[in-house]
């Protein structure tokens, strides 16, 4: 029953309050799925407004139905598993791997590969087609990535991203050398105008962008390894940041389609290596947070992949020849 000291409060926000292990967003998606009856308890009407205002004296049914399967289908896959406790689970994601179902990729993606990992208890967090999924990487980028198992798992995590309360680091191939041995990039991203299959750094509108990048090698004027710490996380933030800069990451098809440096100069060997080289060289390599459940201090770090470890090493024994 609703006290007097919440009159006029958000239905959503009311019951989140109330209820614990179910997130704002799953309160909302029920309430929006009729699941929400609202009055006197003999004459009870579906609500499903989310921010409907409550009164005093007015009763709450909600009903949870019965967790149903997510959409994606469980598919056995070899994990990378760095960590993993009943709340949430770490992978070190390989490139070439899709996080979650879309077109063109409708299966074995991480998503499929954790639902045959965590069996029931991961569907339908977070929503039916990305169960579990927090955040992101791009398919062709490497490296840490968490999912949450359940519902208050999610709903910590997803508080934190949206706090920007997590460590988040990078490391990259860029083309190039920075003028400055670090620094901080800051431009509003959003949709190109020119492409809308590209992400740009926009005068007007877009999403606030931070990164800030180190200088960890430098190749002659050929390209640089760098670290970039994100302060935000937005699509495709780093390429698109680095390439404003001048300094796309190598081998990224979208934003680095011309070579920078002097190529030219490098022996056959490591062009050729670079030819070879089909991915953007960007590697999500830590990955730090507060555990949304017990409160722990949780950090992560993964070394660079074989492919990249390759190209990294070609780059420093041309660079000592």
């Amino acid at each position: 029953m609703v006290e007097p000291g919440a009159s006029r409060e958000r239905l959503d926000r009311l019951l989140s309050q109330a209820i614990d292990g179910l997130s704002r967003m799953r309160i909302k998606a029920l309430i929006e799925a009729g699941q929400v009856r609202i009055g006197p308890a003999d004459n009870m009407a579906t609500v499903t407004e989310a921010s409907y205002r409550v009164k005093p004296g007015e009763v709450i049914v909600l009903q949870v139905p019965p967790a149903v399967e997510a959409a994606p289908k469980p598919q056995a896959m070899d994990l990378e598993i760095v960590y993993e406790d009943e709340h949430l689970i770490v992978i070190n994601k390989p490139a070439g791997l899709v996080v979650h179902p879309a077109p063109g990729n409708p299966d074995r993606t991480l998503v499929n590969a954790l639902l045959a990992h965590c069996g029931d208890s991961l569907s339908g967090v977070g929503g039916v087609r990305r169960p579990g999924i927090v955040h992101r990487l791009d398919k062709d980028t490497s490296g840490l990535l968490v999912a949450a198992k359940h519902d208050a798992a999610h709903a910590g995590l997803s508080d934190l991203f949206a706090r920007h309360d997590i460590q988040r680091l990078y490391r990259a191939l860029v083309w190039g050398r920075p003028r400055q041995n670090k620094g901080r990039i800051e431009g509003n991203i959003g949709r190109d105008p020119n492409n809308r299959k590209k992400m740009a750094v926009v005068q007007r509108g877009g999403k606030a962008a931070v990164t800030h990048y180190v200088q960890i090698e430098r190749y002659g004027e050929a390209a640089s390894l760098v670290d970039c710490r994100l302060e935000t996380g937005r699509t495709h933030q780093i390429r698109v940041h680095m390439a404003s800069l001048g300094h796309p990451v190598l081998g990224d098809p979208q934003y680095s389609r011309a070579r920078r440096g002097r190529v030219s100069d490098l022996p056959d060997n490591l062009r050729h290596a670079i030819d070879e080289f089909k991915r953007q060289a960007l590697h999500a390599a830590e990955l730090g947070f507060r555990h949304p459940m017990d409160g722990r201090d949780l950090n992560f770090q993964s070394q660079l992949p074989n492919d990249m470890q390759a190209l990294v090493g070609l780059f420093q024994r041309s660079n000592r020849a």
